[in-house]
């Protein structure tokens, strides 16, 4: 797809001068590319920004992130030139590596074990989805994932690279500078490694596995390499063709220097092997690329997560629980601090996506290109009304227990009247993925706990109170009139708060105790505008239950 022409609001000059100084990452990082070509001599196809993709394992939302991001900044240096620089963003697969291990996500993985060390391009596919090989399987869930979120990306296969010449030059320029390249790998590497490393890896003609040999003799002339093979047989093999492939250090500075990379961004476990790949683009005639290095993504136990091991979250789980905005938003927030990527990041996620989305209408240019959902639409922010939040919707699913979109209406419509699944479509997305996600996370989860007798005090005064509100009351009288409650009472007294009228303020254990006895959860809405939603009636009837023992019972 081709990209979409930058608003008339961006191709402004005030507009563009606000971006020029914009704190927000992309704007940074796409300065430092325009610094980079400070006298303004672009190369004529235009500038580069590349990811990369290993399709050892399933993809995981740590590869989207990386296209996410890189789409960011490409967005930012669009508007910061006017759009007058062309751009290409290559998602490249490193299909060619050897299978060194077995994930432990896919089927049958015992009959994958035969093809250990192959490249991952002639691994027979396990899901037997008809596609030619594992690493072809992997490589069409990614783009089918790039193409359903609408990214404008040239996808590259190091198979197809090698196999088809376009690093055949590259590979030559490496056999004649063989002996730079080693002298960069060697110092990395221990005493046992440095005595068999090459930066070459030939592929066996007779087993098809990717061989880690030492090389008897590279031929830059010839173009060839000569090594003893798995059984001790000497061979002689052209570099070009497919025939071999580089590791990966050397592989990463080679792809730079022969595609003229401009930008690329990676994880922090690679951040001490930058200097490597730099040396080696240089070695091989090239200009290393700007560098972005982010966080890694850690799963519920702190641990890296790993496409391997699926210990996080896959792209279609996130997907089935929110919308891919939310997942863009956590991108784009604080890419350099280590986060934890698990389902309980969902629900925040996606309330702050439509509180930016709500702010955004109301700021001025500064403000827009520092709020996220700018660079998550790249410009054309939609303009939404979202009258009840996600995290709300799951608490009235958990109050309620409702089972499908029906019932969740019959309560918003009552809230908010007007507001339909017609008229709020995006409202309407949220329900149904607040149903799914209650069903799998919150109602397993659930615990209820039977009231003390100040609680059941507590409870008893609030239930009056309520009973007691005018028909128009809102979330924010229904509010005050919990913390009434709770003043009064000594257990919830915070004296290092002051209320409205000088005396304690309320310790948040009230509301805590509102959630653990009422809903079955530690955290909770705000409570005020859960009752607004729900009802004050049936609150003060989900009050009658909790306090006649029917929430703790085994039927909820």
């Amino acid at each position: 797809m081709s990209l979409p022409a930058l608003t008339e609001e961006e191709l402004s000059a005030d507009f563009r001068q606000e971006a020029a100084v914009s704190k927000a990452w992309p704007f940074e990082e796409a300065r430092k590319i325009i610094k980079r070509y400070a006298k303004g001599e672009y190369p004529e196809n235009g500038v580069l920004f590349e990811t990369g993709y290993g399709p050892s394992g399933l993809p995981h939302i740590g590869t989207f992130g990386e296209v996410a991001r890189t789409s960011m900044v490409r967005h930012a240096f669009r508007v910061l030139t006017s759009d007058e620089v062309p751009t290409h963003l290559i998602c490249f697969s490193d299909d060619m590596d050897g299978m060194r291990k077995v994930a432990e996500n896919v089927p049958d993985p015992q009959a994958l074990m035969p093809h250990l060390q192959k490249p991952l391009t002639e691994v027979p596919d396990p899901f037997c989805g008809g596609h030619d090989s594992f690493g072809a399987h992997n490589n069409a869930k990614l783009r089918s994932f790039l193409d359903q979120f609408g990214f404008d990306y040239e996808f590259a296969s190091a198979t197809e690279f090698y196999k088809s010449g376009r690093f055949d030059e590259a590979l030559r320029e490496a056999a004649r500078q063989y002996r730079k390249i080693m002298d960069v790998m060697l110092p990395t590497l221990g005493e046992e490694r440095q005595a068999t490393y090459s930066p070459f890896l030939p592929i066996d003609p007779k087993s098809g596995r990717v061989l880690y040999v030492p090389m008897k003799h590279v031929d830059p002339e010839a173009g060839t390499i000569t090594f003893d093979d798995e059984n001790g047989e000497e061979m002689t093999l052209p570099i070009t063709g497919g025939h071999v492939k580089l590791q990966w250090k050397p592989d990463f500075g080679m792809r730079w220097a022969a595609l003229g990379v401009d930008f690329e961004m990676f994880g922090k476990d690679h951040q001490t092997n930058a200097v490597v790949y730099d040396k080696i683009c240089r070695i091989l005639g090239g200009r290393a690329p700007e560098h972005f290095v982010y966080e890694l993504f850690l799963d519920d136990k702190g641990e890296k997560i790993s496409k391997s091991k699926g210990n996080g979250i896959s792209i279609d789980e996130w997907l089935a629980y929110a919308p891919t905005e939310s997942l863009a938003l956590y991108m784009f927030s604080k890419p350099r601090t280590a986060k934890r990527l698990h389902f309980d990041v969902i629900p925040r996620a996606v309330d702050e996506y439509y509180q930016f989305l709500a702010a955004y209408g109301r700021q001025d240019a500064k403000q827009r290109l520092a709020n996220p959902v700018y660079h998550i639409h790249a410009g054309k922010v939609p303009v939404v009304e979202l009258p009840i939040a996600f995290s709300m919707l799951l608490n009235l699913v958990s109050a309620s227990n409702a089972e499908n979109r029906d019932v969740m209406w019959g309560f918003i419509s009552a809230y908010a009247p007007g507001t339909s699944a017609e008229t709020h479509p995006d409202l309407d997305r949220l329900v149904g993925f607040a149903l799914r996600y209650y069903e799998d996370f919150v109602r397993p989860a659930k615990k209820f706990r039977e009231p003390d007798a100040i609680e059941r005090d507590a409870l008893e005064q609030l239930q009056a109170s309520l009973r007691g509100q005018p028909d128009h009351a809102d979330g924010a009288m229904l509010q005050d009139a919990a913390l009434d409650v709770a003043r009064g009472i000594e257990r919830y007294q915070d004296h290092n708060k002051k209320s409205p009228s000088g005396g304690p303020g309320v310790s948040v254990a009230f509301f805590q105790m509102l959630y653990e006895v009422l809903l079955g959860q530690e955290k909770g809405p705000r409570f005020g505008s859960f009752v607004a939603l729900y009802g004050t009636e049936r609150t003060a009837k989900l009050i009658d239950q909790a306090l006649d023992g029917e929430l703790t019972g085994p039927e909820t």
